[in-house]
């Protein structure tokens, strides 16, 4: 028997494991389905790609997108401490401060969740009025300062866009510039370094992994445990307060359903019992496309060289150099078109081949960007094909099926061409990898459609208003909360991990019942 009992062990899991557990009368035990993050590419940021398909991956595929040639896209999911913020790229991008607004819960405005965006955060920039020093999780700029970056942010400049030195000073996101990175030192810096694992030498917290739990216990109303498998090993685990879900926008309405919380027609086709008929819960999946634009070249400075003695020694005693890339290390966010109140794309630019979702070996040196629709309006759903718990959940995102995602992709992409050509990175960008016949709309519609994927931010599953109230409380069941990127109404103009850490640390106080911080924006206002 535990206080709490966390479903997953990533970035909102281990958030609420670390404070919670801080009150040492409070017993937390966290559940991780994957093994511990002692994988030796965890920790090497240009390693990320080589986590994908591996025993750290959930290994997810949405079924046939109609819009994208019936393609089936690659959707990895962190299995592992730390969840997807241990496989994944490392930015630390917020999202604008409209996106939070138009959450309309009380309590979850931008200037609400800033103090929690700055209460996480070390910023090696210091602390600012938008940014913090002395929390868990380290926010560092790039070490790795690969040429390709600063040709790409160089090449946008020339092209007529401006520059933008800070994408999270809640000001202005528009422009080109450097990324900051959930680093420190040059290696990756999980949301499972930054909380979990200081927390763990705590005596009242329990962490149990390779558990992968298959249905929450409920009586009377009210969740009182979750029960799953270890192997051939059944295990049950008792929670005196509360069940916390922390799974993430597929794996935690999947969880729901199997337990009879969901839409009843999803769960009689496949004969599960109704135990709360929740239409919304696995409804409204969001995400955020991206199409690469992959040129190859012949200039040896792409992350290949990352293997090479010197670099890898340089890695290993100063934590620079091209083993520290995160991939996209510069990038930019812009608007396609006039009339837009805020960026409808971003631009993420790597100094390597991306091809084939990440899985593809790159074939020799490269550079791939390319736009990431932001505010999406195309919805999915997360369903089941069967009452089996360990099968994997029915995922459809329905990309571009909204009309405006498609301009903005076929904008973004048009503007993508023609930084392209300027003159800082025509070293690096002769001929594009399987690119359209010409920047006209239909041709690049043609290439959205055959090669856009999946930039792995899903959310909306469970969102807030709907499935949970504004205290992240599942409606219909007492005892049982939802804290990950599920809530969120929409995925906004970042990447989730950031805003997840976020929710993770006002999760912490609205369980505990301790008051809000004093909006920071609105005092300094008043002030």
């Amino acid at each position: 028997m535990y206080d709490y009992v966390i479903v997953g062990a990533g970035t909102a899991g281990s958030v609420l494991a670390a404070r919670l557990s801080e009150d040492p009368g409070i017993t937390v035990c966290v559940v991780e389905a994957g093994p511990v993050d002692d994988a030796q590419n965890i920790h090497i940021p240009a390693a990320f790609g080589t986590l994908f398909r591996s025993r750290v991956d959930w290994d997810y595929d949405s079924h046939e997108e109609p819009m994208l040639h019936r393609r089936r896209i690659y959707l990895p999911r962190g299995k592992t401490l730390g969840g997807s913020s241990s496989i994944n790229a490392g930015l630390y991008l917020r999202g604008n401060p409209a996106d939070f607004d138009l959450w309309g819960q009380p309590g979850w405005t931008f200037d609400e969740l800033l103090p929690y965006f700055k209460r996480s955060e070390d910023n090696e920039r210091g602390e600012s009025k938008y940014h913090g020093v002395g929390g868990p999780m380290s926010v560092s700029d790039g070490r790795s300062n690969n040429v390709m970056g600063t040709a790409f942010v160089d090449a946008a400049l020339e092209a007529g866009h401006s520059f933008n030195a800070d994408f999270n000073d809640g000001a202005n996101q528009d422009g080109f510039g450097p990324f900051q990175m959930m680093q420190r030192d040059g290696r990756r810096w999980s949301s499972a370094d930054a909380y979990l694992r200081p927390a763990l030498s705590r005596p009242n917290v329990t962490l149990e992994t390779n558990l992968q739990i298959h249905r929450i216990v409920i009586e009377n109303g009210r969740a009182v445990g979750v029960t799953g498998y270890r192997l051939d090993e059944q295990i049950t685990l008792r929670a005196n307060r509360e069940v916390i879900l922390s799974s993430g926008s597929y794996n935690t309405p999947f969880l729901l359903m199997h337990s009879g919380i969901g839409p009843a027609k999803v769960l009689s086709d496949v004969d599960i019992p109704v135990l709360l008929d929740h239409p919304d819960v696995g409804q409204n999946l969001k995400d955020q496309p991206i199409v690469p634009m992959v040129y190859p070249h012949d200039v040896p400075v792409s992350t290949l060289i990352g293997h090479e003695p010197q670099y890898v020694k340089e890695f290993l005693e100063h934590g620079t150099g091209p083993l520290t890339s995160n991939g996209p290390e510069s990038g930019g966010y812009l608007r396609t078109r006039s009339g837009l109140d805020a960026p409808d794309v971003v631009f993420y630019n790597g100094p390597l081949m991306f091809a084939d979702s990440g899985l593809g070996l790159p074939t020799g040196h490269g550079i791939t960007f390319g736009p990431v629709v932001l505010m999406a309006e195309s919805t999915g759903d997360v369903s089941l094909d069967s009452d089996d718990p360990t099968t994997k959940p029915k995922i459809v995102h329905n990309y571009f099926t909204n009309e405006d995602d498609l301009r903005s992709a076929v904008g973004g992409v048009q503007a993508g061409m023609e930084i392209a050509r300027q003159k800082s990175l025509r070293p690096y960008t002769g001929t594009m990898l399987r690119g359209p016949a010409s920047d006209s709309d239909k041709d690049v519609l043609e290439y959205v459609r055959l090669h856009a994927h999946s930039i792995f931010h899903a959310t909306s599953t469970c969102m807030i208003g709907k499935v949970v109230d504004a205290e992240l409380r599942v409606k219909g069941i007492d005892g049982l909360r939802v804290v990950d990127a599920s809530i969120m109404p929409r995925t906004g103009r970042g990447a989730p991990n950031a805003t997840v850490l976020a929710i993770g640390e006002k999760a912490a106080d609205l369980i505990l019942g301790r008051p809000a911080p004093r909006p920071l924006v609105a005092a300094a206002a008043k002030e």
